[in-house]
């Protein structure tokens, strides 16, 4: 996973709860967010790595022998 825009994302979500802190949100609202967004953040930073999210791997390239075997039908 490429952290390098982690502290932003941490900063940006910081800035994003005090806001709605000092706006007179309730903290009971504030939880409920928080966890509504545990499950986008969660996949985001825990499939970064996997190759989903475009960063230049090459995709799945299939073999080009294309073996059967016996049950293949041909006699």
């Amino acid at each position: 996973m490429n952290t390098r825009y982690l502290p932003w994302y941490v900063l940006a979500l910081a800035v994003l709860v005090a806001g709605l802190a000092l706006s007179g949100v309730s903290v009971s609202t504030l939880l409920v967010l928080l966890v509504a967004l545990a499950c986008p953040l969660m996949m985001m930073f825990m499939m970064g790595g996997s190759g989903h999210g475009g960063n230049g791997d090459k995709p799945y390239e299939v073999s080009k022998r294309h073996d059967h075997g016996p049950a293949s039908g041909r006699s």
